[in-house]
């Protein structure tokens, strides 16, 4: 933690030192898919041009919320937030640049990022349960809902 002083709210210095760390990863991971899904929406083309273009900006959007989200819960729980792309980048399980012409294979590569981040959330969920810290439980379920929905959505575009 960067603070001096930890928030006294019932979680162990330990404990909160392990949640932040596991919102900071799903923050940067959160924020690499917010800039790749803003970008493929710029970019995608072809025959499936506007249904595509709506759904990543869908995406984006909530991408981008879920990031605020994220910030203010390690704020709040007594951490920094990265705030730069060189802290998101150096934090992020995921491939910050996949440039493609191929609208499918876009919709492959947000799939596939979606469900990683899935893949990491639901460990960290049950850890904040654990932990006594059922706001981040909460807020992470929140995410692990919208991630999953999202690869499935993608999934059946693409099938």
């Amino acid at each position: 933690m960067t603070s001096n002083e930890s928030p006294q709210i019932g979680i162990e210095d330990t404990d909160l030192k392990e949640i932040n760390s596991g919102l900071a990863k799903v923050l940067a991971d959160t924020f690499t898919l917010y800039l790749k899904t803003h970008g493929y929406h710029w970019n995608v083309t072809g025959p499936h041009f506007r249904s595509l273009h709506l759904m990543f900006e869908e995406q984006y959007n909530a991408l981008f919320a879920a990031s605020d989200d994220l910030a203010e819960r390690m704020r709040a729980l007594g951490d920094t937030a990265p705030g730069s792309m060189a802290e998101m980048l150096e934090l992020s399980s995921l491939k910050d640049h996949e440039p493609t012409d191929d609208a499918l294979e876009m919709v492959r590569i947000l799939q596939r990022d979606h469900e990683s981040i899935a893949a990491t959330i639901r460990p960290l969920s049950v850890a904040a349960d654990e932990a006594g810290d059922g706001a981040t439980a909460d807020l992470y379920n929140a995410r692990l809902d919208f991630h999953e929905e999202s690869a499935w959505m993608l999934r059946a575009f693409a099938s």
